[in-house]
């Protein structure tokens, strides 16, 4: 490789190896360019052509929703009721299957932390919740865009110095007619994944991972 090539390699890991979940956010707002660039990213990052075919929609767009806004305190309240639903159904189906139950000990717990916290991680306890929505097409690979989308800007927000955080539960809004409102799209016909963005309020201990070779088997 060349010298630049050879510098580009360099920085890539480093940024790959930063990247981190923070959940823990400074109060600050990030700039806007900061945030177009971050969606400037995301925008860039491959999507399923051949599932969503020609139209006049464009195939992917993104929704800014800040912390102190009146669409984030018109959404908390949405996202945090499906949080709760679905702690609700996830209870009952639990009740019946036990070997469900083990498995899903974990998430319950974190499903029972957000209902005592009144709303769910990231959608107004960070200074941005970014809400990407992905057109539907098929076959149905919207959500492996989604998530092509979110790691591109996930690493764009390392390389800046912005804390990241997926928000998941996003995906479950996506049939939500009132969420879907705010934003401003028709529910059902776009697959949604959201984050949240904002400087970090701490710096986190290195990620652990094994060695590629540990993890690698080579196939003749």
């Amino acid at each position: 490789m060349t010298a630049s090539a050879d510098q580009d390699n360099a920085v890539l890991d480093r940024i790959i190896g930063e990247r981190r979940s923070h959940r823990k956010f400074a109060a600050g707002i990030p700039s806007n360019e900061m945030i177009e660039s971050i969606i400037h990213a995301g925008l860039h990052a491959p999507y399923a052509a051949a599932a969503i075919g020609s139209g006049t929609d464009y195939f992917r767009r993104f929704f800014v929703i800040r912390k102190d806004s009146k669409a984030m305190q018109a959404l908390i309240p949405l996202v945090f009721g499906e949080a709760v639903a679905m702690a609700d159904a996830l209870e009952r189906e639990t009740a019946r299957n036990a070997g469900l139950r083990e498995q899903a000990a974990g998430f319950l717990e974190r499903l029972a932390m957000i209902r005592g916290m009144g709303m769910v991680p990231g959608v107004g306890t960070a200074p941005v919740y970014l809400v990407v929505a992905e057109k539907k097409g098929f076959p149905p690979v919207e959500a492996q865009s989604l998530f092509a989308c979110m790691e591109n800007m996930w690493l764009k927000a390392t390389a800046l110095g912005l804390g990241f955080q997926v928000v998941s539960i996003t995906a479950q809004m996506a049939e939500n007619t009132a969420f879907c409102h705010i934003l401003g799209i028709e529910p059902g016909k776009w697959a949604l994944m959201g984050c949240a963005i904002g400087h970090p309020a701490g710096t986190l201990s290195p990620s652990i991972r094994p060695s590629e070779k540990e993890v690698t088997a080579w196939l003749e």
